[in-house]
């Protein structure tokens, strides 16, 4: 059996756990714990808890029928801070990949919102109601998670992974 794990980057994101008979679903918040910044500012951050994504992925750290998907993270000058952020979150991710021994690839959002999302979807609201319409649509068992994540983006990366068969 061949899993498909999708992950919307960042500390904001969601990933999501497929098999690719659907015998087998996983959907969840990225795990995060806050923090004090590293400037002289006080300012809290939120980062990745590696210890609980860790332990969430574990079972698959030798399964050579296993691939982490994961959008490739924001990259905007006038957006430093959030930028940061997601820098910070995807080298976090990969670190945690490489030591499950976890193969991943990386993913652009058009590249799964051109099969799944409609084509005249714009804009980033937009773009967030349709991944919640869809992934409801798809994956009603995850509706309360959908709703509180507000997007299915990490479950629809998982599903455009496992149709494409990546």
């Amino acid at each position: 059996m061949r899993y498909y794990i999708g992950i919307d980057n960042g500390v904001s994101g969601s990933i999501a756990i497929l098999s690719d008979d659907l015998s087998y679903k996983e959907f969840f918040q990225t795990p995060v714990f806050k923090c004090l910044d590293y400037q002289k500012k006080k300012n809290n951050i939120n980062r990745l808890d590696f210890k609980k994504l860790k332990l969430k992925l574990e079972e698959f750290k030798f399964d050579n029928n296993v691939i982490a998907i994961i959008e490739r993270p924001m990259v905007n000058p006038t957006r430093f801070t959030a930028t940061k952020s997601a820098l910070r979150c995807f080298e976090a991710t990969l670190v945690l990949l490489e030591f499950l021994n976890i193969s991943y690839t990386f993913i652009d959002s058009k590249d799964w919102q051109k099969v799944l999302l409609p084509s005249d979807a714009k804009g980033s609201a937009e773009l967030k109601s349709v991944s919640i319409s869809i992934g409801k649509r798809l994956f009603p068992e995850f509706k309360e998670i959908i709703d509180k994540q507000k997007d299915a983006d990490g479950l629809l990366i998982a599903e455009y992974s496992r149709r494409c068969k990546l």
